[in-house]
């Protein structure tokens, strides 16, 4: 029988679809890999979702912001991270770069899903639909 340690686990993470009002949206150069994608990041175990995309968006990017609903659920098969989407709205700050990100750029959703990742640029289409939340899975760049 396989004790509690060797089993195996799943990481929780957040990503931030921040949306401002004139459609654009917040998009991260990674410092890590250089792809651009969504901030966000691993979910704290005393938080909740919500805390967690507000933790991360300000710490990646220097914006506030606030989440209105949970837009869809990725799973990386290859790393066992499963990943919560968070469409958000920016309140506050100025957008600015981090020891996570190299730059910090709005876009207009074109652009987003141009230059993202098919895995992390389906969090944008989906977030900008109204017949969500989605469940995807993805091999961390496609989707399966």
């Amino acid at each position: 029988m396989k004790s509690n340690a060797d089993l195996p686990r799943h990481s929780v993470s957040v990503s931030g679809i921040v949306r401002r009002s004139d459609g654009c949206i917040l998009a991260i150069k990674r410092a890590d890999d250089g792809r651009w994608v969504p901030p966000g990041g691993v979910l704290e175990l005393d938080e909740t979702p919500y805390e967690g995309v507000v933790r991360e968006v300000l710490e990646e990017t220097g914006l506030k912001v606030e989440p209105e609903r949970l837009t869809g659920v990725y799973k990386n098969m290859k790393l066992g991270v499963v990943s919560l989407a968070i469409l958000c709205r920016p309140v506050g700050g100025e957008p600015q770069t981090s020891d996570e990100a190299t730059s910090v750029k709005w876009l207009l959703p074109s652009e987003a899903t141009e230059c993202m990742p098919e895995a992390r640029a389906v969090r944008v289409t989906d977030a900008l639909r109204d017949d969500g939340p989605f469940v995807r899975v993805h091999d961390g760049t496609s989707l399966l």
